[in-house]
């Protein structure tokens, strides 16, 4: 077309820059759709003209409709100018560089330019880059159906269809669609055996993939067997017989049916009745004083068995003498003498009796008269600075001891000790309420009986909605002002109590128990998953001066970008609340988290119950599973099942394995592993390889067995494990080697070379956790490492500002704790925070020589005398 050139007038001397046009429209982007123009305007005031300039050349003037108004609000002139865009216009140079344009306005003052407008040619690909394809998967197996949708111009949206109807993942939270357009079925159900179709449109058309047919099968599992029947014969040898059925699951959509006899039988043998039957008479009797004889018999030949008949008739037969056989004599002599002597002899040992009668009473009354002092027995409960009272004190057992005075430590334990039968414990007080002012009776019970009477008494409580798991996972004791600590052993839990929490004056009876997920129910939405066990410490009315640290497991590998994760406990009503986000400003003082690379430490005011809980911000999040495998120590038969464990990577979960597979009579048969399982939707996989096929023989019959991955996310099923059935050819077989690898789909493994003697390998049995020596609860000085005086010095050297940052600051510094500044300095103490911090982290093992170079670097006197604590 004609091009036209223009002359950009000189803004008048003097002339306001208010006079510059501006746009009140400016032109956007289009898109051709097929062979239809396009329209751009532009509308500006004040201005003389206006030309669209496209492509950097000027459009002729005879293309463009002009109209012209006037602002009403300013009366400034206003002009709208409008062009169209053909097809062959955008096509010519179509591949060189996209088609813009803009418009330039004039004004007496100079000239404006509006933004630019692209004009691009809309399509739409037939065919899609990649198309979902049909599929047969297990119940409850994760589904990933991928699509990528035609090139085309704007891009396509994508939606799904299942049988023709749109699927709406805010509607089924089963269903998620990745960024990348491919649709996640995070549990086959069966409702999601269907045709799957991708559907992609944009402006220009709308393109169907081809259809993919889903099919969840299950697999038939068998149901119990039934009773065995009665044996077919009622005499002799038969058979029985018991049942099962291929209904636990049924299976469906093509399932494997279940593998083996749906029906056994076996031999029996019912013992057949025998009738009795009567022996030989004997002979008769001698003729007796009365002029009869008799003789007998006996049901023996055979005797009644198995159920068979008695005999019928009578065992005894009598009948009269004949005359001459039969006499009658009277009592002679001899018979009189025989009288006489039975009577003595009766005599003789009613007068034996009385005589050891009053013998036992004498003794009785010497006995009570010579009982010993009461006092022995309670001279155990009286507190060291007390001496006790004389036996006919009737107070004995009531004195109040001074506890804010008395230096007196002891020990409270949930768990029997195994001292002798005399050596008395010091007994626990009331469960919620704090010792009042009153005068307290201190009562002895057996250590076994302890732990039973606090669970009834625990369980009355309203706040807990479902008891602790019993005395192996729960420990308890009684504290005052001196502070103190519980521990469940060989779970990494434990709760420390500083000096001072608890207000002088008071006494405290205090619990910590770790609970099963089964029995708590942790509701978790989204990408959430447990990271930690849940956790009870109480009861939850206890009020602290200062705070409390629970220190627990976890099994995150945790990054800023990854996670988020949050403190959560559970309030009175029973619903579970966020308290506190870890790497975020808390919004309160109650509570507080320092997570380390194995466990976290929560610093907390108010006792109750806590969980960890994370959720993921993108699929790179990790958790940490502990690989764990055991198999029976004895195999008697041919067939070895080897069992793999996949938990959350933390001590108590372990514990609780360990526990069962001695039940079992498992053996651990091979180092444990840690696998890193990522956020990637995709499940756990787990196979067995490189067995000796001359010796060995694996029964099962898919090449791998998987882990659905939201059973292993979620951390609420703690004992996932697959078995491997194996079958030795021979019972001489003693030695197992194989291969067992252990992977997420699409992502890094761990593999296991198990070289075992089935017979008497023993080499892994050391590394199973120890039992930990030591008691559950302990009270005052001995549960902490650092003495009380030396630790008071420390805090009133470093709590007050000091020259040079000579510190708290320096100690949390040189303690690696710079990072929780802010927490220390709003407590009142911020030295004995970090104290508490070291006591929690380094209890039992703690080097406290470290801490005293640390203490005596920063320059402080009182430091030098802290290196004291070692002695």
């Amino acid at each position: 077309g004609a091009q036209q050139s223009a002359t950009v007038a000189n803004p008048a001397s003097g002339a306001s820059p208010d006079l510059l046009p501006h746009f009140q429209l400016e032109p956007e982007d289009v898109y051709i759709v097929k062979n239809k123009a396009v329209s751009l305007a532009c509308r500006a005031t004040p201005a003389t003209q206006i030309y669209f300039k496209c492509n950097g050349e000027w459009v002729h003037q005879g293309d463009h409709v002009t109209q012209h108004s006037t602002d009403r609000s300013t009366g400034l002139p206003v002009m709208e100018v409008r062009i169209e865009v053909t097809r062959q216009q955008v096509e010519k140079i179509f591949g060189l560089e996209e088609y813009w344009c803009q418009c330039v306005a004039w004004s007496s003052s100079g000239t404006t330019k509006s933004q630019k407008a692209f004009v691009r040619i809309a399509y739409l690909r037939k065919n899609f880059e990649q198309e979902p394809t049909a599929r047969e998967v297990s119940i409850e197996q994760g589904i990933v159906l991928p699509c990528r949708p035609p090139e085309g111009i704007p891009p396509a949206e994508v939606e799904w269809l299942r049988n023709e109807e749109l699927v709406d993942p805010a509607l089924d939270a089963n269903v998620y669609v990745t960024p990348e357009h491919s649709l996640v079925l995070r549990q086959a159900r069966l409702a999601d055996t269907a045709n799957y179709t991708c559907v992609a449109k944009n402006i220009v058309a709308r393109r169907r993939s081809a259809s993919a047919a889903i099919t969840v099968y299950v697999n038939g599992g068998w149901s119990t067997w039934t009773q065995w029947s009665g044996c077919s014969t009622s005499c002799g040898r038969g058979w029985q017989k018991r049942s099962r059925t291929c209904t636990n699951p049924t299976p469906l959509n093509g399932g494997a049916f279940c593998e083996g006899q749906n029906v056994q039988k076996t031999a029996c043998t019912t013992l057949c009745p025998v009738d009795g039957a009567w022996s030989e008479w004997s002979k008769w009797s001698e003729c007796g004083a009365e002029c009869t004889h008799w003789r007998s018999r006996e049901c023996s030949e055979p005797a009644p068995r198995n159920g068979g008949r008695d005999c019928h008739g009578p065992e005894l037969d009598t009948r009269n003498c004949t005359s001459e056989l039969c006499t009658h004599a009277a009592p002679g002599a001899e018979d009189v003498a025989l009288y006489v002597g039975l009577v003595a002899v009766a005599v003789c040992l009613v007068l034996l009796l009385l005589v050891g009668v009053l013998v036992y009473c004498r003794k009785k009354g010497g006995l009570d008269a010579d009982v010993a002092d009461s006092s022995i027995l309670t001279a155990g409960f009286q507190p060291v600075s007390i001496k006790p009272s004389k036996a006919d004190n009737p107070s004995l057992l009531t004195i109040q001891p001074d506890l804010s005075t008395t230096t007196m430590t002891y020990q409270g334990s949930l768990c029997p000790r195994q001292d002798g039968p005399a050596k008395l414990q010091l007994p626990n007080g009331h469960l919620l309420s704090p010792l009042g002012a009153g005068r307290h009776t201190l009562h002895h019970s057996s250590p076994a009986a302890e732990g039973a009477d606090f669970v009834a008494r625990l369980s009355t409580q309203s706040y807990f909605r479902s008891l602790p798991r019993g005395t192996n996972n729960m420990a308890y004791g009684t504290f005052n002002f001196l502070g103190g600590r519980l521990m469940i052993p060989n779970t990494g839990i434990s709760l420390l109590i500083p000096p001072d929490a608890i207000p002088r004056g008071k006494i405290y009876e205090v619990y910590l128990t770790l609970h099963k997920q089964e029995e708590v129910r942790l509701p978790l939405a989204g990408c959430q998953t447990l990271l930690s066990p849940i956790v009870s410490c109480g009861p939850p009315g206890v009020l602290l001066t200062r705070p409390a640290i629970l220190a627990m497991g976890h099994c995150v590998e945790a990054s800023a970008e990854n996670w988020s994760i949050r403190l959560k406990k559970q309030s009175c009503e029973g619903t579970w609340e966020d308290v506190l986000q870890l790497g975020a400003e808390p919004c309160t003082e109650l509570y507080y988290c320092q997570l380390e690379a194995q466990a976290c430490y929560v610093f907390t005011e108010q006792l109750g119950r806590f969980a960890l809980v994370g959720e993921s911000l993108s699929m790179a999040a990790s958790k940490r599973l502990k690989l764990v495998l055991f198999a029976p120590a004895a195999c008697p038969s041919l067939e070895y099942n080897i069992r793999v464990y996949c938990l959350s990577d933390t001590q108590d979960v372990l514990k609780e394995v360990i526990q069962l597979e001695k039940q079992l009579g498992g053996q651990l048969i091979g180092a444990p592993r840690v696998l890193h399982f990522k956020d990637s939707y995709h499940n756990l996989r787990l196979s067995i390889h490189d067995m000796p096929s001359s010796l060995w023989k694996s029964k099962l019959l898919a090449s791998y067995q998987e882990i659905p991955f939201y059973h292993i996310w979620s951390g609420l099923q703690p004992f996932l494990h697959c078995t491997f059935t194996l079958e030795r050819l021979s019972t001489s077989t003693c030695e197992l080697a194989c291969k067992i690898w252990v992977w997420q789909v699409e992502g890094d493994g761990q593999s296991f070379t198990v070289n075992f003697n089935i017979a008497k390998d023993t080499r892994f049995s050391d590394w199973l956790v120890p039992d930990e020596v030591g008691t559950p609860a302990l009270v005052g000085p001995s549960a902490f490492k650092i003495p009380f005086l030396i630790r008071q010095k420390i805090i009133s050297s470093l709590d007050p500002p000091g020259t040079r940052g000579a510190d708290w600051r320096t100690l949390a510094q040189k303690l690696n704790l710079d990072s929780h500044l802010s927490f220390f300095a709003s407590k009142a103490s911020p030295t004995a925070m970090i104290l508490n911090l070291w006591e929690a982290r380094h209890f039992p093992n703690g080097n406290l020589s470290q801490l005293a170079a640390a203490v005596a670097e920063i320059g402080k006197q009182d430091g030098a005398l802290f290196s004291e604590a070692e002695c």
